[in-house]
């Protein structure tokens, strides 16, 4: 007997779309009397769902790059550098090269700009499009992660993995036909599984979700967004198993107090630090689109020049693990980690730059280490002896204040410190130095993190632009109250009284025998002409009315509008079926207007919130 065929892709997604509506729909149907709030409960089970997935994503994500390290370096993850440093100088050039090539020709043949997607693109889903994501788009993005990461790429991983997370909610979301709030919600829930199984830090990923991708702490989402962080983690701890993220020396502490100076010290310099690297960041990547050089060339280039810097500081090849390590363990002199700490932000800025598909976070959480182990190194030789924490500890510092400064997420990377160590002073010491960071990196670049400074280079704001695409999704159209009062062009002043006295308006709009308007009269206008005997006999309509009198088309939006409201000041507007044929259709009331102006903001008060019934 023949073996039947496996089912294709698009079947699949039906299948599980309507698998996933149906449950819904059952669910729905069980009444309040079983489910007390079925929008949070319906929610919860499906970012359990998204934890779940998520997991095992990541999970294949993080067993794919390590099967890459194996083939093109021979090495473990977790010892790249130091495997690399025994290697030949081709075997250290050729994986970042023809890896770089694979990579842009993937992008090039999956991505419609020829680019990888970061969490940025994340944010701009969650706030200005409702929480939709493609699928495709999210898995080619992790594949083009995976394929720059195993070539030994200076990027981090867990940037794509939020982005994976967050395709994986939106997905779902999706196919179970759910509105903007609960899209928004999934979303979220998948980058906070995503932080959560990277780190196994179940709580820092759920802050993370809110404070970066969601946007707020409404009680309607966080309930999900916390399931599926505590999911994804429990999935990653399966298959990991319970170990940190990073070593951590078992003597780390602090000493005393009197080094918050020292650590205000450091968060100055893991400040200016930081915007050097977004600086960077954003200048190479200009450069590289101006370079004239082919987009699916662009990353075999990075790959070389990662290649002739590994030569020297094979730290900077993948994401730095055993570097912070490490500098967390002190095993750094200074002029060793300066000099790292500089090819590490040059590799990063490289790959990044022109073409690899990676995120930052990783890299900060090096650059920061290694940053502050020089530093524990210096405040340790210069201190009074006895009051220093010990280098690992200011690496602990200078982790947490360059992410933090970078990602412009300084709650949830306290979070992943303090879930890390369990050090509650040192904790308060890393808060110190991450709010001296953040501070001084958004005063010096004017973003607030990395990811916004990207949505600004689109052209986007995240709140002026929410705000525009709910009023623009209103048009003229729906707002618009039928026959409004007209008057012949050669009508009488005494018919322009009557038509007044039986419609009850302010205005009058004068059309010719088509429906095109000619022009509108106001009431007091009409009174003025009434009062004179003169000008009563001999004028009409047509002499009376305002001849190029303001007007909104019927497909023009609710921003419009009330633009056009603001700026001639009058509470009715004549509404016509295009500009062209001014054929008049309507008229518009300014109270209308703002009426479904307040509408908006409520919706996107709801969707802060994460209320269903309102979005």
């Amino acid at each position: 007997m023949p073996r039947s065929r496996p089912p294709s892709a698009p079947r699949v997604h039906r299948l599980v779309g309507r698998i996933t509506r149906l449950v819904v729909a059952r669910l729905l149907r069980m009444g309040p009397r079983v489910l007390a709030n079925n929008a949070v409960v319906i929610t919860s089970l499906l970012a359990l769902c998204v934890g779940v997935m998520t997991g095992g994503g990541i999970i294949l994500f993080r067993e794919g790059i390590a099967a890459m390290h194996q083939v093109t370096y021979g090495s473990d993850v977790h010892w790249l550098a130091s495997t690399a440093e025994a290697l030949p100088w081709w075997a250290l050039l050729w994986p970042p090269v023809v890896g770089g090539l694979v990579v842009g020709v993937w992008h090039h043949w999956t991505m419609p700009t020829g680019r990888t997607e970061t969490v940025s693109h994340v944010i701009e889903a969650s706030v200005l499009r409702g929480g939709r994501m493609p699928l495709g788009r999210g898995l080619a993005c992790i594949v083009g992660a995976m394929l720059s990461l195993g070539c030994g790429a200076s990027v981090g991983r867990e940037g794509p993995a939020v982005h994976l997370g967050a395709t994986l909610g939106a997905w779902l979301a999706q196919i179970s036909r759910f509105g903007r709030g609960a899209s928004r919600t999934l979303l979220g829930c998948g980058a906070a599984a995503a932080v959560a199984a990277s780190f196994n830090a179940p709580i820092a990923g759920a802050l993370f979700a809110h404070e970066v991708v969601v946007g707020h702490y409404a009680a309607q989402a966080f309930v999900p967004v916390v399931i599926a962080s505590l999911t994804g983690t429990v999935v990653s701890r399966l298959w990991f198993g319970t170990a940190p993220a990073f070593s951590l020396p078992d003597d780390l502490t602090l000493v005393s107090f009197l080094e918050f100076p020292a650590f205000a010290l450091l968060g100055v310099i893991c400040g200016l630090l930081a915007a050097a690297f977004m600086v960077s960041l954003i200048v190479t990547d200009l450069t590289a689109r101006r370079s004239g050089v082919p987009g699916w060339l662009r990353p075999a280039l990075a790959g070389l020049v990662l290649g002739v810097i590994a030569l020297e500081f094979p730290e900077v090849l993948g994401v730095g693990y055993e570097i912070t390590n490490r500098a967390l363990s002190g095993d750094l002199v200074l002029d060793a980690a300066v000099a790292i700490a500089a090819a590490k932000i040059v590799a990063t800025v490289i790959c990044l730059g022109w073409g690899f598909g990676g995120g930052v976070f990783s890299p900060s959480l090096a650059i920061g280490g290694i940053v502050g182990c020089a530093f524990g190194i210096a405040a340790t030789a210069l201190g009074p002896v006895g009051l220093s924490s010990g280098h690992g500890a200011y690496a602990v510092v200078g982790m947490g204040a360059v992410a933090a400064a970078v990602l412009g997420a300084p709650i949830s990377t306290c979070l992943i410190i303090f879930e890390l160590t369990a050090n509650y002073a040192l904790t308060v010491a890393v808060m110190m130095a991450v709010v001296v960071a953040t501070t001084l990196s958004r005063g010096l670049t004017g973003h607030t993190s990395l990811f916004h400074w990207q949505l600004a280079r689109r052209g986007l704001d995240l709140d002026t632009d929410r705000r525009s695409q709910l009023l623009r999704e209103k048009r003229v159209r729906d707002l618009a109250r039928a026959d409004p009062p007209t008057v012949a062009p050669d009508a009488p002043p005494w018919a322009v009284a009557a038509a007044f006295r039986d419609h009850g308006g302010e205005k009058l709009f004068v059309v010719d025998g088509a429906g095109v308007l000619l022009g509108t009269i106001a009431l007091t206008e009409a009174m003025a002409v009434l009062m004179d005997d003169e000008a009563r006999t001999r004028r009409t309509a047509l002499d009376v009315a305002l001849s190029r009198p303001p007007v909104l088309a019927q497909a023009e939006t609710l921003e419009e509008a009330l633009a056009l409201m603001d700026s001639v000041q009058e509470a009715q507007v004549a509404v016509v079926r295009d500009r062209s044929s001014m054929v008049l259709v309507g008229v518009v009331h300014e109270r209308d207007l703002l009426r479904a102006y307040a509408e908006a903001l409520g919706r996107l008060r709801a969707e802060e919130r994460g209320d269903p019934d309102r979005v």
